[in-house]
């Protein structure tokens, strides 16, 4: 459920943001621009206003999102074959997403008035006059949907702590319950007591990954442009990795509630450098070297290059050599750590 609810939200372009406007000039210039603000979808026409302070209060109480002043000598100036239209905008940058879109829309708006003012200035007519144009094509993601994006992300996280989650549990439940002990005096050895837990986790993850895969298909149209078994193959050694580190914590930690905080850190980490919510690119040198040993960060990598590009491993061998690099690491010192502690 959480899977469908971020996808639908994030599937959903920025629309109806309210806007207010202060029109001082009140002419037919100035309401021909407020209509075709509206027409950009962008923005809902909250109130026509006459004074500076319904805008500041309205600001205040975050009830807009825009407000656009109209100066009293907009459409003189605009008319005239002198002098500068101007006119204010005001954002609300407590909600910098929705400024931000608000922002384009306006600019958007205002780039094309200002073409068809300069053509006019030298006398050449603005609906003949042929412009130039980018031939723009978009690859991978054609409608530039951002489920195709977000949605991806969501189901790499989620995997990752479902798996983490479940392996944390696993030996601080039996500490906690105090059955850990008679779970050691069992004639088994360190190695498959940990087999016995893992297992079920690596199950549980792939059935949970198949399901989520199939849904983000579905309801959102997520391809698999890629090779499906190539896609379970890697993601059945990045469950393992994954599996590694919840073992280890589920060792360190005494409680089932300091094991869940452990994982929530670890998680959280994690999220910060996959590029899901901030560009990986855009982040200071040394923060991109450290990007380069969360697994999750490279485990993204293929599973958007297999989706939406429709990669092969001629592609995805950087990644997926780290993504084995930074298991065998972690795995080997789990391992030796989880049968220390249980001998």
């Amino acid at each position: 459920m959480e899977l469908v609810l971020v996808g639908w939200a994030t599937s959903r372009p920025i629309t109806n943001l309210p806007l207010m406007v202060l029109d001082h000039d009140r002419s037919q210039t100035s309401q021909r621009f407020i209509r075709e603000l509206e027409n950009t979808g962008t923005f809902a026409l909250e109130a026509l206003v006459t004074d500076m302070g319904t805008i500041e209060n309205a600001f205040n109480r975050g009830d807009v999102i825009a407000a656009v002043i109209i100066p009293p000598d907009f459409s003189t100036d605009y008319a005239g074959l002198s002098g500068q239209p101007t006119l204010a905008v005001i954002l609300n940058g407590a909600e910098s997403l929705p400024a931000i879109t608000a922002q384009r829309a306006i600019e958007g708006v205002a780039q094309v008035w200002g073409d068809r003012l300069a053509l006019s200035r030298i006398g050449m007519d603005p609906e003949t006059m042929e412009g130039f144009f980018p031939s723009l094509r978009v690859w991978f993601n054609e409608a530039l949907n951002e489920a195709l994006y977000t949605t991806p992300a969501e189901l790499g996280l989620m995997l990752e702590f479902t798996v983490l989650i479940f392996a944390a549990l696993s030996l601080s439940r039996e500490r906690e319950l105090g059955t850990l002990e008679q779970l050691l005096v069992m004639p088994f050895s360190s190695p498959e007591i940990i087999l016995g837990k893992a297992v079920p986790v690596i199950i549980i993850g792939l059935l949970d990954f198949a399901l989520m895969l199939g849904l983000t298909n579905i309801f959102f149209g997520v391809p698999v442009r890629g090779s499906l078994a190539l896609l379970f193959l890697l993601a059945l050694g990045y469950v393992i990795v994954e599996l590694s580190k919840g073992m280890f914590i589920s060792v360190i930690a005494r409680t089932q509630h300091q094991a869940f905080l452990l994982v929530m850190l670890i998680g959280m980490v994690d999220f910060m450098f996959t590029g899901y919510a901030a560009p990986v690119e855009s982040m200071p040198q040394t923060l991109q070297l450290f990007a380069n040993v969360i697994p999750a960060h490279h485990w993204l990598a293929i599973l958007r290059g297999i989706l939406l590009k429709g990669s092969g491993m001629d592609v995805l061998w950087p990644h997926v050599l780290a993504l084995v690099v930074l298991g065998l690491v972690i795995g080997t010192f789990s391992l030796r750590y989880v049968r220390r502690a249980l001998q």
